[in-house]
């Protein structure tokens, strides 16, 4: 055992790996009640969410959610299918498309994303 790593220091690793644990089964729990599952509200968060711009392409959302291409694909494929985002081509790139959240997909995840803000204003991790 490393004597430079205190019982304190494993104690608040711990615990905080309990809080983001328990986050995240909120999280699950919360998506689950508006009709879709956990991955597809991740998938509305990285479009809405990525950096400058409303859209992304499968390969940047594989990458922001740590799934492989082929699983990202069948994942926009589901969501698709339930009107939560939409394809396009890319204008820069005929082989590709860009994917976006559709108004259907953007009002279950503003009211997702205000649900998760005050949970975690409630757990202190948020100051809004």
């Amino acid at each position: 055992m490393n004597p430079n790593i205190s019982k304190d220091v494993y104690e608040s690793l711990a615990e905080f790996r309990y809080q983001l644990k328990r986050f995240l089964h909120f999280s699950d729990s919360e998506a689950r009640k508006f009709g879709i599952t956990p991955q597809q509200h991740q998938l509305l968060l990285a479009i809405k969410g990525f950096p400058s711009r409303e859209f992304a392409t499968p390969g940047e959302l594989s990458e922001r959610l740590l799934i492989t291409h082929h699983a990202c694909v069948g994942l926009i494929d589901r969501s698709e299918h339930l009107g939560l985002v939409s394809r396009r081509k890319n204008p820069e790139d005929g082989r590709s498309v860009l994917v976006e959240v559709t108004e259907k997909g953007s009002d279950i995840l503003e009211k997702l994303s205000e649900i998760h803000l005050e949970e975690l204003t409630r757990i202190g991790l948020f100051k809004g």
